[in-house]
């Protein structure tokens, strides 16, 4: 941006010297992105990109003195830099460059030629606070991303790790051993007779036992250590630089601190010492598992243990990051950025602008804005859960460019202090909005700013084409983070509501997008139904035929489910072998669940329950516990009649019995 503005200025003054550092400033930029692997595993990464970033800061502010001061062309480089600095840096390391910037600008305010009055005060305090204001939304999507992060790889029921989680952190405490020599230890466990408390005392008391079991083993670990469910009632852990001896301490400890509530069969291997590869020590710890559970009389949870576990568990929420967070975010930041550059410019107008024309309009213009700001910011929750969020926020921007334009309108063009605040919002804008809605509003802005400039004046027209081409800079970066941010979010929200053995809703998602559908049916005046689908002898196949086995069931199962359902209806798997669909067609209850049973028969026999909205419930909790208790019900009286129905099936075709 730099080289064209001097080749086409050569003739001024200082020319050769501002080249010379513009050439510095390239060559330690394209040093510090060359060397950025080396960098980040230096032992002192934050000290040399502070280096560097003070290295950039004073070239700026060699460049923008040499070039007249803070109200030449390159003025805004500094402050440009900042927001920049904003959306890249964390918090500490943001705050440490706002102060080298700020001295730097001001000590070519003191140094460089005169500008107007109030025109460093209002650049300060406007980049300063649309800056800070980009700091906070991007450090809010940067947790929100953690947040969906850790969500894709737990257990929505225990809150431990999910299967991919699980395998995720075997896979790296396995490439941790083997880097180092360490040894690295895997329990597999596996609850006795888990399918007795199902059938006794129903899938809330089932999910408690399970929740109550993860936590009971992850309190009898280290932190280093971590505790997986599998699926169903199978639980894992991984014990990193713990060999057979350790590994055996564990599996007693675990053993005692279960049998009284959960009795279980275990099964541990370690590598090096038993196992060669990562296979292999899956393998053993699963088959040691299975002879356990051969040697052992096995025992159902009693009566007692189950109410212990119900007692201890209590009712969690399920954690998730709801849909709207993003937008309440954004529309909270543009009211929080509508009411920062009001004040700032009502601020202008009172102490800055004595013998303009229009200072009292001005007032009463940024003055609606504050409170425009506040009011945007304080419905900014009810205004995100709107259907028309997405328009809203456009407008929002609109409004907010509005006001922009016409203070500096007022204050004399895009030399006046207050111009500013037209540029200022375009990279906020460019990183929380998508990017058909961010295109326009940046090239409104753009163009807005080019019209003020040729309409009411400019200092120069380098001045407005630095301006404007630095601003869009910032933007472009901005777009590009948030939109790399959004692709991930998208994937992360993904991985956090779906299954990953099944590929369809897991107990997450399900839930979710199942307020979703209630909502719209109130919405539409429909009824919705709901089936739950439990395989019977499920349990058995995995016990004989093994987990694989029983695996490669529940995806045909799921596929078998989504196959037999027009589109818009939803599947879930809450966990083990049953499963739960949505019909948004209340009326296609009883065809859609025997049209499925018959389907499911072709593999395993399953039992079913159903619920209609309003005639059995009014929200999910009571539609789930009305198909729950008719699935139970059903259970029983097919347990007093003779077996007619063939049990599941392994992947060979083979009966379970």
């Amino acid at each position: 941006m730099g080289g064209p503005y001097l080749a086409a200025t050569w003739g001024a003054g200082n020319r050769p010297v501002m080249l010379a550092v513009a050439v510095a400033m390239v060559a330690v930029s394209g040093l510090n992105w060359w060397q950025a692997p080396v960098i980040a595993r230096s032992a002192y990464p934050a000290l040399l990109r502070g280096a560097a970033m003070i290295v950039t800061v004073a070239g700026s502010a060699t460049l923008t003195l040499l070039d007249g001061g803070v109200g030449s062309p390159l003025g805004a480089v500094l402050p440009y830099a900042l927001l920049f600095y904003a959306v890249r840096l964390p918090a500490r390391m943001f705050l440490i460059a706002g102060v080298v910037i700020g001295v730097a600008y001001w000590t070519i305010v003191v140094l460089g030629d005169p500008v107007p009055h109030g025109y460093a005060v209002v650049y300060t305090l406007g980049i300063g606070g649309v800056s800070a204001i980009c700091m906070r939304h991007a450090a809010a999507l940067r947790s929100l991303r953690r947040r969906l992060a850790r969500l894709s790889v737990s257990d929505p029921l225990t809150r431990c790790l999910n299967r991919r989680g699980f395998d995720e952190r075997l896979e790296r405490a396995y490439a941790e051993a083997v880097r180092t020599g360490e040894p690295v230890s895997v329990v597999v466990v596996d609850l006795d007779r888990f399918k007795e408390v199902n059938d006794e005392y129903g899938h809330q008391a089932g999910d408690d036992l399970l929740a109550w079991t993860a936590s009971t083993m992850a309190a009898e670990l280290r932190q280093e250590d971590a505790v997986g469910r599998l699926g169903g009632d199978e639980f894992a852990v991984v014990l990193a630089g713990s060999g057979p001896e350790a590994a055996d301490a564990v599996v007693a400890r675990l053993r005692a601190a279960l049998d009284g509530v959960a009795p279980a069969s275990f099964g541990r291997a370690s590598y090096p010492a038993e196992a060669a590869d990562l296979d292999e020590l899956r393998r053993m710890a699963d088959d040691c598992a299975y002879a356990d559970k051969a040697r052992r009389d096995s025992r159902a949870p009693s009566p007692e243990g189950v109410a212990r576990a119900r007692r201890e568990a209590g009712r969690r929420a399920t954690a998730k990051v709801s849909d709207h967070e993003r937008h309440r975010r954004s529309i909270a930041d543009m009211g929080r950025l509508t009411a920062s550059d009001s004040a700032v410019g009502l601020l202008y107008a009172a102490l800055f602008a004595h013998g303009e024309p229009h200072r009292v309009l001005m007032g009463v213009f940024c003055g609606l804005g504050v409170v425009y700001g506040l009011a945007v910011l304080a419905a900014a929750d009810r205004l995100s859960r709107s259907p028309a969020v997405r328009q809203l926020m456009f407008i929002n921007a609109l409004l907010l460019f509005a006001l922009a334009v016409s203070v500096p309108v007022l204050n004399g063009g895009a030399g006046s202090p207050t111009a500013v605040g037209m540029l200022a919002p375009m990279p906020l804008v460019a990183l929380g909005a998508p990017m058909r809605v961010a295109l326009p509003v940046l090239a409104l802005g753009a163009g807005s700013y080019a019209a003020v400039a040729a309409f009411c004046g400019a200092p120069s027209p380098a001045y407005v084409v630095m301006h404007l081409a630095g601003i869009l800079a910032v933007a472009a970066a901005c777009a590009v983070q948030g939109h790399v941010a959004a692709r991930q979010r998208r994937l992360l929200t993904r991985l956090s509501r779906i299954d990953p053995l099944t590929e369809v809703l897991n107990r997450r998602g399900f839930e979710e997008r199942c307020a979703t559908e209630l909502e719209e049916a109130r919405r539409d005046g429909r009824a919705l139904g709901l089936l739950i689908f439990d395989l019977d002898g499920f349990k058995l196949l995995n016990d004989t035929a093994g987990h694989a086995a029983g695996d490669e069931l529940l995806r045909w199962v799921s596929g078998t489910l989504r196959a037999g359902l027009p589109a818009g209806d939803l599947v879930g798997r809450l966990g083990g072998d049953e499963f739960v669909v949505v019909l948004r067609s209340a009326a296609e209850v009883p065809a859609v669940a025997e049209r499925l049973r018959q389907a499911l028969a072709e593999r395993t026999p399953a039992s079913l329950g159903t619920a209609v909205l309003d005639r059995d419930g009014s929200d999910f909790e009571a539609l789930y516990l009305h198909a729950d208790a008719e699935l139970y019900a059903e259970k029983a009286t097919r347990a007093r009649t003779p077996r007619r129905t063939r049990p599941a099936r392994s992947p060979e075709g083979t009966a379970v019995r």
